[in-house]
């Protein structure tokens, strides 16, 4: 199996019908650790939904699931978990974060989480 890629997903929903909901159960499905941040606190599975911005150590990857603009707020606390790398799924694009995290090292991608996971690339 591939290494596992601790990772956050922000815009999570207890919904089952939104994308984040079903990005958590792939992600853990692959064996891979998530931490979760939305609007409000809940469950997806075994993965607990912070309302809040918690200092989660050793993240790999951040997938957003939230439009730019809500993004604002999160930049300085998405920045300083310092990620490997950023996913922008679609709808999620922001030139403006993009450039924020590059210009710290960190990759950025404007991709699919649940098709990277599908296609093994993840």
């Amino acid at each position: 199996m591939a290494e596992s890629k601790k990772t956050l997903v922000l815009g999570a929903s207890e919904n089952p019908a939104r994308y984040s909901f079903l990005a958590v159960n792939r992600l853990r499905a692959n064996g891979h650790p998530v931490v979760a941040i939305g609007r409000k606190k809940g469950k997806i599975s075994d993965v607990e939904i912070e309302n809040e911005k918690k200092p989660f150590g050793q993240v790999d990857t951040v997938t957003l699931y939230l439009n730019a603009s809500r993004q604002k707020d999160y930049y300085s606390y998405i920045l300083s978990l310092h990620p490997r790398r950023i996913i922008f799924n679609p709808g999620t694009e922001n030139e403006e974060l993009e450039q924020l995290a590059q210009q710290q090292g960190i990759e950025t991608m404007e991709a699919c989480t649940l098709v990277l996971l599908s296609t093994g690339q993840y």
